[in-house]
């Protein structure tokens, strides 16, 4: 009787271990992916500031050769 208590202790026990790692792993792959849209946000972003420098020199150039 004590041997079957204390397989449904450890097993209990273990079970919670494997919920652990598997909200662990969830938690993991979120971060992952607010990481690779963060990356993505911030390459638009970067080509979007990009293309702006390239309006400002290409008006300052026509307003200079305007003069």
């Amino acid at each position: 009787m004590k041997f079957w208590l204390s397989l449904a202790a450890a097993l209990a026990v273990s079970a919670c271990g494997v919920e652990t790692v598997g909200t662990a792993a969830t938690g993991a792959a979120i971060k992952k992916q607010e990481l690779e849209q963060g990356k993505q946000t911030m390459e638009q972003m970067q080509q979007k500031l990009d293309q702006a420098n390239q309006q400002v020199q290409q008006r300052a150039e026509q307003a200079g050769g305007n003069k």
